[in-house]
């Protein structure tokens, strides 16, 4: 096993130079960048805008910003930068210099995946913090949403994908299945909007709120208090969420339960005069629960950085789906590449823990004969 797990590790190297090398390639190539975000706000603020780029004024820098409103910035320069005509090269190189981009794209890579080794993720172009600081600001909000969001999900999706393969072809198993086709029909994000309509004040009912994890005077409330109104906010997020993930993993569950109910090993325990409830639970569930359970820490990380970004936006919650929506509007390259390193990382590892749980749930599993 040891071997397996430094094999592994030895993967995620590589991995995660490729994926960041392939987003800094496609990043670099789309318009829009930090640089011409900045010369937009300066052509239709100049002298705020300048004042933001320039510094606490210098001589070089007032006069920048006196060029940019002034008449000489009628004459026209030409520049690689989409509505920088007008502009003094000087305030252009001044704007490159602040985001690095006074550098060849090339040197820009290696300066930061050096700085990444060690994860010093730099500060952000646009809100003036550290990446790791507003990362961390973030998480607690997206880790509980993702985490009960997860959990609901396995209690949901289990005892139902059990409860559909025992009762396969019944009634029961068809009314469910048209629950479950419906829910994964429509998107989380257009279900959340239609619980807002109906729930949060949007058109009919008003009993929950619209926006943010807790209330303004959540630090005056008693505990229960507390947790009341924090359960209160997210019913709506979570509820979103779960009708949009259980669909696949009740039919995983039901579909592992049908492959193992079918096996020789169980018509030989039925044979025998065991029990049914002993047949499921001692011999079948360990068996078909062996995917289920192995996928959770994957599906955690799904939910937790990628399926509740819409959810986030449309709820208003701070947390990293909404960090990662506005850093990739504004170009905020720091927080982008340094989300996607840390992120990638973790979820490569998530997916070596993965295969652990197979070991976990079922030691006769033997990585060792396995080729990576």
């Amino acid at each position: 096993m040891l071997s397996y797990i430094i094999r592994r590790l030895a993967l995620v190297i590589p991995t995660l130079f490729g994926i960041m090398v392939v987003n800094f390639v496609i990043i670099q190539a789309a318009p829009g960048g930090p640089v011409e975000q900045m010369i937009a706000q300066i052509t239709g603020t100049a002298v705020e805008a300048t004042a933001r780029v320039t510094g606490a004024g210098g001589s070089e820098a007032g006069g920048g910003q006196r060029r940019a409103g002034g008449p000489q910035a009628d004459q026209g320069t030409t520049s690689k930068y989409r509505g920088a005509q007008g502009l003094p090269p000087e305030l252009i190189k001044d704007i490159e210099r602040q985001f690095g981009f006074d550098k060849p794209a090339h040197e820009r890579f290696i300066h930061m995946m050096k700085n990444y080794v060690v994860f010093d993720f730099g500060t952000s172009f646009f809100r003036d913090r550290d990446v790791v600081e507003l990362v961390l600001e973030k998480m607690p909000v997206s880790i509980s949403i993702g985490l009960w969001t997860t959990l609901i999900i396995y209690l949901i999706s289990i005892p139902l994908g059990i409860a559909k393969a025992v009762r396969d072809g019944s009634r029961f198993d068809v009314w469910t299945s048209g629950v479950i086709v419906f829910g994964n029909a429509i998107p989380g994000f257009l279900f959340a909007i239609l619980l807002i309509v109906v729930f949060a004040g949007g058109r009919y009912l008003d009993w929950f709120p619209l926006r943010g994890l807790t209330s303004d005077n959540f630090d005056e409330l008693t505990l229960f208090g507390r947790i009341k109104d924090y359960f209160w906010h997210i019913t709506l997020p979570i509820l979103s969420l779960v009708i949009g993930g259980f669909a696949g993993l009740t039919m995983l569950t039901k579909n592992s339960f049908l492959e193992e109910i079918n096996k020789q090993y169980v018509v030989t325990a039925r044979a025998k005069g065991l029990e049914e409830h002993r047949v499921l639970y001692g011999h079948v569930f360990r068996n078909a629960m062996l995917i289920v359970v192995a996928g959770f820490p994957g599906a955690f990380i799904g939910i937790l950085f990628t399926g509740a970004l819409l959810t986030e936006i449309i709820f208003s919650l701070d947390g990293l789906g909404l960090l990662g929506f506005e850093a990739a509007i504004n170009r905020d390259y720091p927080v982008m590449f340094g989300t996607l390193y840390f992120f990638t990382l973790l979820g490569l590892i998530m997916q070596i823990i993965s295969d652990l749980m197979y070991h976990v749930v079922d030691p006769r599993i033997d990585f060792e004969k396995r080729e990576v």
